[in-house]
């Protein structure tokens, strides 16, 4: 099959408002972004900007009010449950908390068996792949035996990794993945998951707020604002040579360890702020 992966073409995304004669909240303006297959395209902005709506929409957990997310040449924009459901085997996603996003009451092994008992996986084969989950996100196989609360943020994330593998999917939504854990962590975890790439030929949608991060990860990198991309393009441009004031006030804010080059970096930021609020719109 030629074309992306994921195709996500005008999206509009609008919640209702309470009370009679509500104007709809938009918290999508007619987004366009694809993910072709094996590739890592990373979704950027500040809280507000509208990327974990985006997310959420191709996950089918945000309504969609217009415009098309096709999946492979279909259109998944409005699946029932139970077609949505059988799309969960080519469609997984991976949680910003590990600390709520697994169940405590299960072991590891119980948590990752159950995507592959809900596909009807035979229990022998879904134990072996078990196993094999373990031993692809760097986890002893004694791990299966053990609860989630026994074991580090990076591990838990780690397990959740695993879990979203489970069914070989060929997309992941990352939705702000590392975001919960300490930088050394962080890094650690972002190398496992471009190992995983490079392995199995999974696509990344990868959700942050942080361009510091999608840079270790994403081929491409589009920026949001407002409900709005506003940049988008090769990864390694966008995150170190932004053009757009927003991306550049973005850049401006990843940490460095010089507390100069840091003073240096926030007043750069507070003339960009300066020069207006008003940030003009990037591509449609």
């Amino acid at each position: 099959m030629t074309g992306p992966l994921l195709d996500v073409r005008d999206l509009v995304v609008e919640y209702p408002v309470q009370g009679f004669g509500g104007t709809p909240f938009r918290a999508l303006h007619g987004v366009s972004l694809d993910v072709r297959r094996g590739e890592c395209v990373g979704l950027v902005g500040e809280s507000g900007s509208g990327k974990t709506t985006l997310g959420r929409a191709v996950l089918g957990l945000a309504p969609v009010t217009a415009g098309r997310i096709d999946y492979d040449g279909r259109n998944i924009g409005h699946l029932t449950r139970a077609k949505r459901r059988a799309l969960a085997a080519e469609i997984q996603v991976v949680f910003q908390d590990p600390f709520s996003s697994l169940n405590p009451a299960l072991t590891v092994e119980q948590i990752l068996i159950e995507p592959l008992t809900t596909q009807s996986v035979p229990r022998a084969t879904a134990i072996a792949r078990v196993r094999t989950l373990l031993e692809e996100v760097r986890l002893p196989a004694s791990a299966g035996e053990r609860l989630p609360r026994e074991f580090s943020g990076g591990q838990r994330q780690r397990v959740a990794i695993a879990r979203a593998l489970a069914l070989r999917p060929r997309l992941i939504v990352c939705d702000e993945p590392v975001s919960a854990l300490d930088l050394s962590t962080q890094a650690r975890v972002l190398e496992l998951l471009r190992e995983i790439q490079d392995s199995t030929g999974v696509a990344y949608l990868f959700v942050s707020h942080d361009l510091d991060v999608v840079r270790h990860l994403s081929h491409r990198v589009a920026v949001m604002y407002g409900g709005e991309i506003v940049e988008c393009g090769d990864g390694d441009q966008v995150t170190s040579r932004p053009r757009h004031p927003y991306t550049q006030r973005l850049l401006l804010a990843s940490p460095l360890p010089d507390p100069e080059q840091q003073a240096r970096r926030r007043a750069e930021r507070r003339r960009l702020r300066s020069d207006g609020e008003q940030v003009p719109a990037g591509p449609r």
